[in-house]
């Protein structure tokens, strides 16, 4: 499976994202610029925080508790599909998914 990461300049990176595995693993594995994961997935920093595209965002879901929370804390301002890369798990129906990495 497939995710694809829009930088904030523009560029676009695509990885390969096993099943199970969260979108900012991935992203810090690979050294995308702006993902930082600074808590390691534990949900307690926002900086993994991306924007889901809109093509896919009914399919991710929104934010639930702790992590909409979380949310209102990232230094880039919150949109309506933002998201913390460490709770998107690749499964499936999200092979293809886009997110875009927002200015910080």
């Amino acid at each position: 499976m497939k995710a694809t990461w829009i930088l904030p300049d523009g560029r676009e990176v695509t990885h390969d994202v096993a099943e199970g595995t969260n979108l900012m693993q991935v992203a810090v594995a690979n050294g995308i610029r702006g993902i930082i994961g600074e808590c390691g997935g534990s949900l307690s920093c926002a900086t993994c925080h991306v924007v889901v595209d809109p093509a896919w965002a009914e399919r991710v879901g929104p934010p639930e508790g702790f992590e909409d929370d979380m949310l209102d804390m990232a230094d880039a301002g919150r949109q309506a599909t933002s998201r913390l890369s460490c709770q998107i798990r690749m499964r499936p129906d999200l092979d293809g998914i886009v997110v875009h990495v927002p200015e910080s």
